[in-house]
C-alpha cells in the first residue's frame, strides 16, 4: 500500500480508500450481513488500507464500521460526512447548524468513536449558505470532535468559496474513467490550494471491474440504477467497452481489472487517494492492489480511448 498526505493536514492516509456506502445494505445495494460487512473492513486494514469512509445516510454502514474497528480504531482514517437526511422515501439537504451538530453526535455513537479525521460536507444545501455550514464545523473542530473538514461534490466555485473560510482538507468528487470530468474540474484548483482529493465512485459500481457481461436486471431504488447512469442502453454498451479495454490491459499486466481502474485514477496529478466500494474481503483486496499497479503513457491511452 501507498501512503499519501491530505492536503496540507497531518494525516497520511493509504493511496486506496475502503468506501463504505454499500456496506450499509439496504435498498441501495441490497441486504449485507454484519458478519460479512465486519471481516470486509477487517481485510481492507489489514491490507494496509486505512482510509474508511462513511455517512449517516448509507444505512448500516456506520453501525457495522464502527462495530468492525474495536480494538483497531487507531489504524484508521475514518471520514464522515453531514448534510443529507431521508425524508420517507426522498433524500433532502439539510446543513442547517443544528442538524449538523445533531448528524454528528449520532454518527459518533454510531462509530464508537469520541472524533472523527475528517468530517464532510456531503453536498452543499442549496437552502443554506456554504460559510454558514463550514463555521458550524470550525466549531465542532475547535471542540475536537473533528480534526479536518472536507467537502465533497463541489465545483471549482464552491471550492474556492470554501476555502476562504476555513481550511478545507480535501474534497471528494465522483471520479473514474466512465466520468472524469467532475474530478478533472476541481483538480487545478486543489493543486493550487494545497487540497486533497479523493475520488470516489472510481469502478462506478463494479462495472469497470468487469463483472458485467450484459446489461444487469436492478432494482429501480438500486444505487446502479439511479446513481451512476451507466447500466441501461447506450450508456452501458460505451461502459461496457471501456471495462473490456480495462481488463485487457490487467491481463497484459497480470492484474486485476479493479486494479487498473484505480491505477488510472491515482495517475491523474493532484488525486490524493481513491474511494472504492467492497462488500467482500476478496473485492477489498483486489481494489488495494490499485496501490501497486503504474500505468505508463500508452497504456493510460488505451484505457481512456476507443480503438
Amino acid at each position: 500500500m501507498q501512503y499519501r498526505r491530505l492536503g496540507q493536514t497531518d494525516l497520511q492516509i493509504s493511496a486506496v480508500g475502503l468506501g463504505g456506502w454499500a456496506l450499509g445494505g439496504g435498498t441501495d445495494w441490497g441486504p449485507c450481513e454484519e458478519q460479512s460487512a465486519r471481516e470486509t473492513v477487517a481485510a481492507a486494514l489489514d491490507a494496509g488500507i486505512t482510509l474508511i469512509d462513511t455517512a449517516p445516510i448509507y444505512g448500516q454502514s456506520e453501525v457495522f464500521i464502527g462495530r468492525a474497528l474495536q480494538g483497531r480504531r487507531q489504524q484508521a482514517v475514518l471520514a464522515g460526512k453531514c448534510g443529507l437526511v431521508k425524508n420517507g422515501s426522498w433524500t433532502d439537504h439539510d446543513l442547517r447548524p443544528q442538524t449538523i451538530i445533531r448528524q454528528l453526535e449520532e454518527s459518533l455513537t454510531r462509530l464508537r468513536t469520541d472524533y472523527l479525521d475528517l468530517y464532510q460536507i456531503h453536498y452543499p444545501d442549496p437552502n443554506i449558505p456554504l460559510e454558514v455550514a463550514l463555521e458550524t464545523l470550525a466549531r465542532l473542530q475547535k471542540q475536537g470532535k473533528i480534526r479536518y473538514i472536507g467537502v465533497c461534490n463541489v465545483g471549482e466555485k464552491e471550492l474556492r468559496q470554501a476555502a476562504a473560510v476555513c481550511q478545507i482538507a480535501s474534497v471528494q468528487n465522483e471520479f473514474s474513467l466512465l466520468h472524469p470530468q467532475k474530478g478533472l474540474s476541481v483538480l487545478p484548483a486543489c493543486r493550487e490550494l494545497g487540497i486533497g482529493f479523493m475520488g470516489y465512485g472510481t469502478l462506478c459500481g463494479g462495472i469497470l471491474s468487469g463483472k458485467y457481461r450484459k446489461e444487469p436486471n436492478l432494482r429501480r431504488a438500486d444505487a446502479r440504477n439511479y446513481f451512476y447512469k451507466c447500466y441501461r442502453g447506450e450508456a452501458f454498451l460505451r461502459a461496457n467497452q471501456t471495462a473490456a479495454r480495462v481488463k485487457t490491459l490487467a491481463e497484459r499486466k497480470h492484474t486485476c481489472a479493479s486494479a487498473v481502474a484505480g491505477a488510472w485514477a491515482l495517475s491523474q496529478a493532484g488525486v490524493t487517494g481513491v474511494l472504492t466500494g467492497a462488500r467482500t474481503p476478496e473485492q477489498v483486496r483486489q481494489n488495494a492492489q490499485a496501490a501497486q499497479a503504474t500505468l505508463d503513457a500508452a497504456e493510460i491511452h488505451f484505457v481512456e480511448n476507443e480503438k
